[in-house]
């Protein structure tokens, strides 16, 4: 027997039609997840299941006390209840009585007066008759769980505990149906995947919206497909949703060129008939009349984002070294004695709890904090485009087009003017839509609007704090791609396992109190890394610390560099930059128009200059690695 069904159902907003005569039915114990593009109406089809929002037209069929709760998009505003209040909201009558109690008990704990007393009797009587210390016992439960204090008030909370408040809310009714509007944003790996396994878990039925890959893979039982305003049903996990749609869009391409083939034969069918005679055969002309009409009613499949790279001088080899790093908060390590080096062209993911340090490390490699003691040099020549996952460089009251071409009508990237119009819907935002607030737009609208201005300008390092949080899978493969071919220096901070995996080229691992460790690959690799430690830790038989004190020893002693070869290390990173410096202007003098109009004794001796400061500077790279490698 099914729990919910949507029949015929019809919703527009304007001219925009989200539901088409859609069908659906939710069975128990499914794991739906609801897929389709920013935009196309999976928020509001969520709404619309647990009864937030009316259809235009047909019929929504629930069966008779099924209990929904829903996880809304955005963690909760910050406020000054305590996180026990927000979560009992939660149970409505219950929750209210149950935040009473909450608080006349701390009252009474101070004031034991006859009238508080009683006042506290009262409400403990009317907890007894709706049963609702069960209840009390559910939120404790819950709250338990997600690590999550009682008393400690939302706006304490960092965007991802918040989410994890409005998680514990949706969870404490216990529902039949549990709805969750990207239930991963703001969220860590860890807690992901704990999520993960409490959904797998939970004996109801969840309806989801996710365009996190590996969440969708370990979750999903069935895909929901929502494009054009048409539900379709995908048995199966995702995979085979995506071959199966994959198939679909073909078939429908092809149909689409046959029909189009069709009309266009009837229509000069139709222009010579009038021309060669006066009857007609009316029964074709009623079967081209009809032929338009559907042409005309033909939703087309909107388009995919083309990103487009603004071209941007290499910056120096050298991006970032840090040595000897350390940094603490209120007597918090958050770095403890950190050595990392950034060369151009590394693509490198920072991988941490949330409040673990990911942030404030990239703030003490761009010198916008400073270090309790260590050192940090940045590299030259250096263009820093950053993408804030808070979205701190959109003006809410500007329009779309104003965010980008800051009050112009064109745009100019690589030397080519484009109209700003153009460019957006390079973006996927239509002509009617550049006119539009920023505060209006989707998450994952404005998402792509900041990913277009940041690469509307030229830049060689590009910082992205969660540039994945709500685009759509189609915009983050072609993210994914972009930032493939990105000839310069990335730093990424995601929890979208898939996504680091398909960008990066190493991570820097926060284990906690400061420790930060370095990986070749993405999480994956990361993730193999623990898993064989642990393995082997399982493994190893415990032995006699004596015998193996001395092979460790052994070991460390021949790392240690001597002092010649440490003097050497330390001397490499000046003669790298002095290097880097000489190739600089030896370069600029060669780009020179009037350079070969120089003695070609001259440029011949310069050339040579050039390719040997080069060959210098390749020659003390592999020389520090081979040194630090070593160390």
């Amino acid at each position: 027997m099914s729990l919910l069904q949507l029949k015929n159902a019809q919703l527009s907003f304007g001219t925009h039609v989200l539901l088409d005569k859609a069908e659906l039915v939710i069975q128990p114990a499914e794991r739906l997840c609801l897929v389709g593009r920013n935009g196309c109406g999976k928020s509001t089809l969520l709404k619309i299941i647990n009864d937030e929002m009316q259809l235009d037209d047909g019929q929504r069929i629930v069966t008779g006390g099924i209990v929904i709760a829903r996880l809304e998009q955005d963690p909760p505003l910050l406020a000054e209840q305590s996180i026990f209040d927000y979560v009992a909201e939660g149970l409505a009558e219950s929750g209210e009585l149950l935040k009473a109690y909450f608080h006349h008990t701390h009252l009474v704990a101070q004031d034991p007066s006859d009238a508080n007393l009683n006042k506290l009797e009262r409400l403990q009587s009317e907890l007894e008759s709706l049963d609702a210390w069960r209840l009390e016992q559910r939120i404790e439960q819950v709250l338990n769980q997600l690590s999550l204090p009682a008393e400690q008030p939302l706006s304490s909370l960092s965007g991802g505990w918040r989410r994890k408040a409005a998680l514990a809310r949706a969870l404490v009714t216990d529902p039949d149906i549990l709805l969750l509007d990207e239930p991963t944003n703001h969220l860590d790996i860890a807690s992901i995947q704990w999520l993960e396994k409490v959904l797998v878990d939970f004996k109801g039925t969840v309806v989801f919206v996710s365009h996190d890959r590996a969440f969708i893979r370990a979750i999903a039982t069935r895909i929901i497909d929502l494009d054009r305003g048409f539900l379709v049903s995908y048995p199966g996990n995702y995979q085979q949703y995506l071959d199966k749609k994959a198939e679909d869009l073909q078939v429908e391409a092809t149909h689409n060129a046959l029909f189009d083939k069709k009309l266009s034969e009837e229509e000069t069918w139709i222009r010579q008939g009038i021309k060669a005679r006066r009857t007609r055969n009316e029964g074709r002309v009623r079967a081209l009349k009809a032929l338009r009409k559907e042409h005309s009613e033909r939703r087309n499949r909107q388009g995919t984002a083309k990103v487009s790279l603004a071209d941007s001088q290499a910056s120096g080899k050298l991006v970032f070294e840090a040595l000897g790093l350390n940094y603490r908060i209120e007597g918090q390590t958050i770095v403890d004695n950190l050595d990392l080096t950034v060369f151009r062209g590394d693509k490198l993911a920072l991988i941490g709890p949330n409040g673990c340090g990911k942030s404030t490390l990239i703030k003490l490699l761009l010198g916008q904090l400073a270090p309790d003691s260590g050192n940090v040099r940045m590299g030259t020549a250096l263009e820093l485009a950053y993408f804030d996952q808070h979205r701190q460089a959109l003006n809410p009251t500007d329009t779309v087009i104003d965010a980008v071409a800051e009050g112009k009508q064109e745009i100019t990237i690589n030397g080519r003017t484009r109209h700003a119009i153009s460019y957006l819907q390079d973006y996927l935002f239509t002509p009617d839509r550049v006119r539009a607030p920023v505060s209006s737009l989707s998450g994952g609208e404005r998402n792509r609007l900041l990913l277009a201005k940041l690469l509307a300008k030229p830049s060689n390092l590009l910082i992205l704090d969660e540039p994945t949080n709500d685009l759509d899978v189609e915009t983050l493969e072609l993210l994914e791609e972009t930032l493939a071919q990105y000839p310069g220096t990335v730093i990424l901070v995601s929890h979208d396992r898939e996504f680091v995996d398909n960008v990066v080229t190493s991570c820097l691992f926060f284990e906690g109190e400061g420790k930060i460790r370095e990986f070749v690959g993405g999480y994956a690799d990361v993730t193999a890394w623990y898993a064989q430690q642990n393995q082997a830790k399982q493994e190893t038989k415990p032995q006699n610390t004596s015998q193996t004190a001395a092979p460790k020893a052994s070991v460390q002693k021949n790392k240690k560099l001597s002092y010649k070869l440490q003097l050497e290390l330390e001397q490499l990173p000046a003669q790298i930059e002095a290097l880097e410096l000489q190739i600089q202007t030896l370069e600029s003098q060669v780009n020179d128009p009037d350079f070969f109009k120089q003695d070609p004794n001259e440029t011949a001796t310069m050339l040579e200059q050039l390719t040997q400061a080069q060959q210098a500077l390749e020659t003390a790279f592999a020389r520090w690695e081979e040194l630090d490698s070593m160390s």
